[in-house]
């Protein structure tokens, strides 16, 4: 392969989405590793796949590099994530990297993790491979926040669940809530939930709803992936005696959610579901805890304002007060739409 198409803008950026489409099969088997896919494209210019394998296997760089074979050599590596330099439960991919004799090796971002931080970079490049940083980043970024939120602040990335009529309400005005939104959208939750390591919920929600949580209607595209479990489920309670003993075993946590999330960090729990109820929702809006909103939006209306709202307790006083943001994706699930939103950096919890 000539030099000018391994370095065209158009080829490098099209080699960095391949390699982002083959970290998408990787993003339940790989936690709490993250999930990262790799191309190489060798001196003939062949292309070979890569994606990580299960944790004390294979990473992403080294699957491609072993599909490869001797013909990497003079080729080119790209990965979504820097590659690491140091021994873990696998040895450095920096070194395979080396001992490849690739030319060229292209980042999409580089990796926060202390152990990481450049370090891979710095050895490639001290081994005068050349190396690009930034390609794509933001498509890696957005299929890394889990993973890289964690790295970078030792919590898990939080996501809020909403499902609502299209006037904001999540039950009627006598609790009720099955079903707001139809099959198509209930799906797309459980794969929400499927790529969730914990789950949230409060009390009353578990008293009243008695939810199962699980991943029960997600059906992963390899009907054969093992790597689809139901996440860990937390309640929020005063204490055990505020659960109903009908319940399938939650852990409860009766701590603030500040806490909470600092443990779940401790424990590699790298993305958290937050489901409710309103005031559970409330809870971590006005403190600034969620890093996206998922709100699954229903073509009906309660058309009163006696329905429970989507948030509990008290919301902005003024219009100068109202949290605002961006919507990251509008995307349509049978009669229902799920829009995902984030608030903008500049906002500050009203509380």
């Amino acid at each position: 392969m000539s030099d000018s198409l391994h370095t065209t803008t158009a080829f490098t950026e099209s080699m960095m989405r391949r390699a982002i489409a083959n970290a998408t099969e990787a993003r339940r088997r790989a936690r709490p590793n993250p999930w990262v896919g790799a191309v190489v494209v060798d001196r003939y210019g062949g292309i070979h796949d890569g994606a990580t394998e299960r944790p004390g296997s294979r990473h992403a760089e080294r699957v491609a590099l072993d599909h490869a074979g001797t013909d990497a050599s003079g080729g080119t590596l790209f990965t979504t994530l820097e590659p690491c330099g140091h021994t873990g439960r696998t040895g450095p991919c920096t070194e395979a990297i080396i001992e490849s004799g690739v030319r060229q090796v292209v980042v999409g971002v580089l990796d926060p993790d202390p152990n990481v931080a450049g370090t891979g970079v710095a050895s490639l490049r001290h081994a005068k491979i050349e190396v690009t940083i930034g390609v794509e980043q933001a498509a890696v970024e957005a299929q890394l926040a889990p993973y890289l939120t964690h790295r970078r602040t030792g919590r898990p990335r939080v996501i809020l669940k909403l499902a609502t009529t299209l006037d904001g309400h999540i039950a009627a005005p006598d609790g009720s809530s099955t079903w707001i939104t139809g099959p198509e959208a209930r799906a797309d939750v459980h794969r929400l939930r499927a790529d969730s390591d914990a789950i949230v919920v409060g009390a009353k929600t578990l008293r009243l709803d008695d939810p199962s949580l699980t991943v029960r209607d997600f059906t992963p595209a390899d009907a054969e992936d093992d790597s689809v479990v139901d996440p860990w489920r937390i309640v929020l309670a005063s204490g055990p005696e505020d659960v109903p003993r009908k319940a399938e075993p939650y852990e409860v946590w009766s701590e603030s959610i500040d806490e909470l999330l600092d443990e779940l960090g401790r424990r590699d729990m790298l993305q958290v579901l937050v489901e409710g109820g309103a005031g559970v929702a409330g809870s971590f809006h006005r403190a600034g805890l969620v890093d996206a909103y998922h709100v699954y939006v229903a073509p009906a209306l309660m058309g009163g304002d006696d329905a429970r709202s989507a948030f509990g307790g008290a919301g902005a006083s003024t219009m100068a007060d109202v949290v605002r943001g961006r919507f990251e994706s509008v995307t349509p699930l049978g009669d229902d739409l799920r829009i995902v939103w984030t608030r903008s950096t500049d906002d500050e919890p009203t509380s």
